[in-house]
């Protein structure tokens, strides 16, 4: 199997593809960008490994349940949006690699058996897989959000491309839930957009520098009050080694640029 590549997605705002909108519906061409991304590969993952912007934890966790449950964790909205679906099993082999791997380059990390499918999971992946057919494996962000160390987790678990597994780093590239709730059109975003672009699609070295100085650019922290959005992203970039990064996918939602990348 040839080497896979690493996707940085939008996984929308909690449940909202598996809701009415009035027209025009602002997530559709997130949506259809989502079912897309894994189909148009020239191969089927194995597996995917999944770094989600809403598992924080002290250290990176790793899901090892050969059946996760799926975690709610969004308020306010309709009630079958709380009956969703989406019967993946883990991969308790991969997961144990994984931790080994984490573990032999320094990073610590724990392997997390209660540890379900969260809408930074299940959203995005039940309108890429609706079958819920490929086995799937979460990551956690170690809550101090810190880059370079993120950097050195996708780096450490890049290898695991080599075996036709997929690595989606699952977050937003602008999360600013008090602008976009208004519907105020944010030109701050499209500044923000243009140069994470920039960088995504500079050579690896410049590319990692730069996100590791990313509150220095154009109106990050109006973009990201807090960065738990952005941080999956640099997982990616780690995961990507020397693979030059490239937008797949940009939309104006809700007012604000949100774009997705491909690594490789």
């Amino acid at each position: 199997m040839s080497k896979l590549p690493v996707f940085f997605i939008p996984h929308g705002g909690g449940p909202c593809f598996f809701m009415e909108w009035p027209a025009p519906n602002p997530w559709k061409k997130m949506e259809l960008f989502l079912a897309g991304f894994i189909k148009e590969l020239p191969e089927r993952p194995i597996a995917l490994v999944v770094i989600s912007a809403h598992w924080e934890a002290s250290t990176i966790g790793v899901s090892t349940s050969p059946a996760p449950q799926l975690i709610y964790d969004y308020h306010n909205f309709p009630a079958h949006t709380y009956k969703l679906t989406w019967p993946a099993q883990g991969d308790q082999a991969l997961a144990g690699r994984i931790e080994q791997k984490l573990s032999a380059d320094g990073v610590s990390c724990e392997l997390q058996a209660e540890r379900g499918f969260d809408h930074g999971v299940f959203v995005p992946l039940k309108v890429a897989v609706p079958n819920a057919d490929i086995p799937t494996v979460v990551l956690s962000l170690r809550s101090d959000f810190d880059p370079e160390f993120h950097l050195k987790v996708g780096a450490s678990i890049e290898c695991f491309r080599e075996e036709g597994v997929l690595i989606i780093a699952s977050g937003m590239s602008y999360h600013n839930l008090q602008v976009m709730r208004s519907g105020v059109q944010s030109p701050e975003s499209g500044a923000f957009d243009a140069w994470l672009t920039e960088t995504v699609q500079s050579e690896a070295l410049v590319r990692d520098v730069q996100l590791q100085s990313w509150r220095r650019a154009p109106f990050a922290r109006f973009c990201h009050p807090t960065e738990e959005h952005l941080v999956p992203l640099f997982v990616a970039s780690g995961a990507a080694g020397y693979d030059v990064g490239r937008c797949i996918f940009t939309d104006r939602v809700l007012g604000g640029a949100i774009s997705a990348y491909r690594f490789g």
